[in-house]
């Protein structure tokens, strides 16, 4: 190619650039940011709350007073809590959560002039006499709504938001619920993935939860945590759900578990903890595949643990502590390897400790207590097993034997409670210090108090009572343990000094 047509396509390719250039700028500089009238429905809204830190002192993370950065004369656009559209310059999203404020927002307040708004978060706040009012209906648009912690009464307007993707109105404290129950609430909501309603039992939120199928296709989060006055049976699912977290923990639901709980293939947390569910886990819970928390503590399940339990292969956290369950601990654990949280206290389980126990090599909490448990406590399949382990809670069983070695060579190890059982033999020598808390009392312990012990500079309480132990004890030998509280050695063979 010549020098002549090179220079004419460098020319051709300059123009073009300046032409594209310029279309750009244009584009930019006709795009509408902070049209006057939504800078001034701002500036308005500003000016109806006062500011006060106390407002937002449970916020979580950091809060400021974002509105007290919005000056008249700057684009809105860019002030703290306001994004635009890019094209239009329309409002699109306030989030003026943990923002100190304080006011009632009325029926008539200019923040009803944001017809285009999609996510409004207004956590965090004090707007008491505030009510989800016909205001709302303006937002046809919204499709995320968070009013946790900021006072306001909700009422059946709120399923007016028939775009609604996420709804969260936790902790509204002090607020009312209209006597329309739940059903009203979510009525026309189809669209919901995302329900947060933890802890509205002082706002009026009461009544019976509907036993017929729950109609939310999209619904990935039920959140109903401590709404004591709100009673019914398990949920009711369809297999076209996409569920994957149901916290009903501390409320007033009741009754067995159906056969139907197997219909959410896509749970991971399953939260029943603290309610008045009875009768025996179905088999059906093998369906729940994806599950990663079990949480059943505190009801009233009897029965045994199904050793369908076994297909949970993502589970990471088991809770059945405080109920009624008995029988044997099925030997399920081959598969369970992901388990970190394994508590099983308050029963009435029997017989040993199933061997495959010692395959869950990422556990960090074991909590056998307050059963009828016996024989030998399995080994870790390898040296390095039970690594992570950091609380053994093994009271009140029937174990017997001498304590298994292992129990000496944990490195992470934080509580060792073995209290009210039948061992028998010395302490051995712990190879780690990391231990706060000793309870080996009201065993069959013989021997002395083994000198590792007094190397705890983080032990704050040792019970060593009601065996038989005995030896030489020097005051001396407790210098390091500047940390310690409570020490019991009662009712052993006298120590000498």
């Amino acid at each position: 190619m010549s020098e002549h047509h090179l220079l004419l396509c460098f020319l051709f390719f300059l123009s073009f650039s300046q032409i594209l250039l310029s279309s750009c700028f244009s584009f930019y500089n006709s795009t509408k940011i902070c049209p006057h009238g939504q800078r001034l429905a701002l500036l308005h809204l500003k000016k109806s709350f006062s500011i006060k830190k106390s407002h937002s002192r449970f916020c979580g993370f950091p809060s400021y007073p974002k509105t007290e950065h919005w000056k008249e004369g700057s684009d809105c656009c860019s002030w703290d809590g306001v994004s635009c559209d890019l094209v239009t310059g329309h409002v699109i999203e306030l989030d003026l959560s943990c923002s100190w404020l304080s006011g009632t927002i009325h029926s008539n307040s200019t923040l009803f002039l944001f017809p285009h708004l999609q996510r409004l978060n207004l956590a965090f706040n004090n707007f008491s006499g505030s009510s989800v009012s016909a205001g709302f209906g303006q937002f046809s648009s919204l499709t995320h709504l968070n009013l946790s912690n900021s006072l306001f009464s909700v009422s059946p307007e709120i399923s007016h938001l028939s775009n609604l993707v996420s709804l969260d109105l936790t902790w509204n404290e002090g607020a009312e619920f209209a006597p329309h129950g739940f059903d009203s609430l979510v009525q026309n909501l189809t669209k919901l993935q995302k329900l947060h309603l933890h802890d509205l039992s002082e706002c009026g939120l009461y009544g019976r939860f509907p036993d017929k199928d729950i109609h939310l296709p999209k619904l990935e989060l039920l959140d109903l945590w401590g709404n004591s006055n709100l009673n019914g049976n398990f949920p009711r699912f369809n297999e076209n759900n996409s569920l994957i977290d149901l916290y009903l923990l501390s409320t007033n639901f009741s009754g067995e578990l159906p056969a139907s709980i197997g219909n959410l293939k896509s749970l991971q947390t399953l939260d029943l903890s603290d309610c008045q569910f009875s009768g025996s886990i179905p088999s059906s819970i093998s369906n729940l595949k994806s599950l990663q928390t079990l949480d059943l503590s505190d009801c009233q399940f009897l029965g045994s643990i199904p050793a369908s339990i076994e297909n949970l292969t993502q589970i990471t956290s088991l809770s059945l502590d405080g109920n009624h369950f008995s029988g044997k601990i099925p030997n399920v654990f081959d598969n369970l390897r992901n388990l970190n949280s394994l508590d099983l206290f308050g029963n009435n389980f029997s017989g040993q400790i199933p061997p495959s126990i010692g395959n869950l090599t990422n556990l960090n909490v074991l909590d056998f207590s307050d059963n009828q448990l016996e024989g030998a406590i399995p080994s870790p399949e390898n040296e390095n097993g039970f690594s992570s382990l950091s609380f053994v809670g093994l009271r009140y069983n029937l174990f017997n034997g001498t304590i298994p070695s292992w129990l000496y060579t944990l490195p992470s190890l934080l509580l060792l409670d073995l209290s009210h059982n039948k061992f028998t033999g010395h302490i051995g020598e712990f190879q780690f210090d990391s231990l706060e808390y000793i309870d080996l009392s009201m065993n069959e312990l013989h021997g002395s108090i083994p000198t590792s012990i007094f190397e705890f500079v983080n032990l704050s309480s040792l019970y060593l009572f009601s065996n038989n132990l005995s030896g030489v004890l020097e005051t001396s030998k407790f210098e390091k343990l500047r940390n310690l509280i409570d020490l019991d050695l009662s009712n052993n063979i006298p120590f000498t000094q």
